[in-house]
């Protein structure tokens, strides 16, 4: 998501696709901005996790107006499964899979 918005030169409107429901939930929910306002402590009173990624993506989510769509992961959606694809070969590369 950070890579796709942050290649966008002016704001815009964007539908992003996602299989996260986590990421989705953090941002339509308020949860990661709730999170920022208490210095990147969740409600559970425990640290959330690459609160840098986070801020990132808030920061670039207050420049475009983005709508949200989940898709079921590994669900024979065709764009899904190529991004899947992709993520494991470059988790690959990287030594993370």
């Amino acid at each position: 998501m950070i890579s796709a918005l942050s290649a966008l030169k002016e704001p815009c409107d964007v539908q992003l696709y996602s299989d996260s429901k986590y990421i989705i939930d953090a941002v339509t929910k308020g949860w990661a901005k709730s999170w920022k306002a208490k210095g990147w402590i969740k409600a559970d009173k425990k640290p959330a996790l690459n609160s840098d990624l986070w801020d990132t993506l808030l920061s670039l989510l207050d420049k475009h107006t983005v709508e949200f769509i989940w898709v079921k992961g590994h669900a024979g959606h065709p764009e899904n499964e190529r991004c899947d694809t992709l993520a494991v070969e470059q988790s690959k590369l990287y030594g993370k899979g």
